[in-house]
């Protein structure tokens, strides 16, 4: 296996046209939920000008990437049955699906990040530089480290110079932000209306809230509100409410403080603890499609997809559900689907996660099996697990059906 490629010091910087190119592509995923008819905002007693969600979408599909360091705190209320006892500890991702959790956020608004999962007695870190990425849990004492090979970096080198040239081939024109704010909002308004309300304030910066109402009245979806920081058109909080109730929201994540200024290289900059223990996974840098390569958009076999916007249903069928329920990866695998890595390393980098027969789960010793029968409930067509903004079917013969619906539609769906 090739050495992992470490810390490159050199910085590039995109050209202005390729800069924005991903803030529009994030901007038409959010975008999705800013759908409206052109409804406005009177300024309010706080003298913010008035914006149209068009107006908006292309603000946030314009800017800069924003240098900012900060708390979030992420709270959800899902309705969800405790975890098992001892099924979790400390500052753990699974903690992530009910109660509230505190992070700590880091960014240059370039290509060095961190992000903290701080727990009671512990913490889980993800630190991005370029091309590289560490994880480490304290609990476990244990470093992950993600890297290229010297082949690949040689390569993504290559395509960054390009890309900062202006030189990398592009499928058509790329959309002005004023054209991906229209776009955005055009895809969205099938499915959803906004109202625009007056100016909020979150970590003390003034900011613009959108109300997202979908048009569905079956969606366990019942509104989505979006705090854009007016100054530097960064979503400052998000949060979603489920139909069940309208006093709180199911899901809340949003910063308590912030600051854009730009972070101290010794906070951007990893160093293992010492003592940790630490492996390196090469990350495949994926091959160039072939020019004349058209995207497929038909879904696998055994996967299909019913309803539309926020009824939406996706069902998988012939899926081994035991083996899933024990954390078997290649359980996943649909009838009639060769697995297909694109490349040679993204083939080794699937070995490099999925358990060879008889080592158990990947997920260590959490017990799986027990947190699925703790999350879902026995129903005739099998197990369900009910939230309040999503609905999980797992029906006996194989098949899942996912969607923002109400579970007796799941199994309405299951029984035809």
């Amino acid at each position: 296996m090739n050495e992992p490629r470490r810390t490159n010091p050199r910085r590039t910087a995109l050209s202005a046209r390729t800069r924005w190119a991903v803030p529009v592509v994030a901007a038409v995923a959010v975008g999705l939920a800013f759908a409206a008819p052109p409804l406005f905002a009177s300024a309010d007693d706080a003298g913010l000008p008035s914006i149209s969600p068009e107006e908006l979408a292309a603000q946030v599909a314009a800017a800069e990437p924003s240098a900012l360091s900060g708390t979030v705190v992420y709270t959800a209320r899902l309705g969800l049955p405790e975890l098992p006892l001892g099924a979790v500890s400390g500052a753990d991702p699974i903690n992530l699906l009910g109660g509230s959790s505190t992070l700590r956020v880091w960014s240059d608004g370039e290509q060095r990040s961190r992000v903290a999962l701080l727990g009671p007695t512990s913490e889980f870190s993800v630190v991005q530089d370029g091309p590289e990425a560490w994880t480490y849990s304290s609990r476990d004492d244990a470093v992950v480290h993600y890297a290229l090979s010297a082949a690949d970096a040689v390569r993504f080198d290559e395509l960054e110079a390009k890309a900062e040239a202006g030189e990398l081939p592009v499928q058509g024109d790329l959309p002005t932000p004023q054209e991906a704010g229209r776009q955005a909002v055009g895809l969205a308004e099938e499915s959803s209306t906004v109202t625009l309300d007056a100016q909020t304030e979150v970590a003390g910066r003034a900011a613009y809230q959108l109300v997202v109402t979908p048009r569905s009245d079956t969606t366990l979806v019942a509104r989505i509100v979006v705090a854009v920081d007016a100054e530097t058109s960064t979503p400052l909080r998000v949060q979603v409410w489920g139909t069940s109730d309208s006093r709180t929201p199911a899901l809340e994540l949003g910063f308590t403080d912030v600051s854009f200024a730009t972070p101290a290289d010794s906070v951007l900059a990893f160093s293992a603890p010492a003592g940790a223990s630490t492996r390196d996974v090469v990350v495949p840098l994926p091959d160039p499609p072939a020019e004349a390569a058209t995207p497929s958009t038909e879904l696998p076999e055994g996967v299909t997809v019913s309803g539309t916007g926020w009824d939406t249903v996706v069902q998988a069928s012939g899926l081994d559900v035991a083996a899933l329920v024990a954390g078997d990866p290649a359980a996943a695998g649909l009838p009639g689907v060769e697995k297909s890595f694109g490349s040679k390393g993204a083939e080794e980098l699937y070995s490099e996660f999925a358990p060879e027969e008889g080592s158990g789960s990947p997920l260590g010793d959490l017990d799986t099996t027990a947190l699925y029968d703790t999350l879902t409930t026995p129903v005739p067509e099998g197990r369900l697990l009910s939230s309040a903004l999503l609905s999980v079917l797992v029906t006996d013969d194989g098949r899942v059906l996912v969607g923002a619906v109400p579970g007796a539609t799941l199994q309405a769906m299951a029984a035809r």
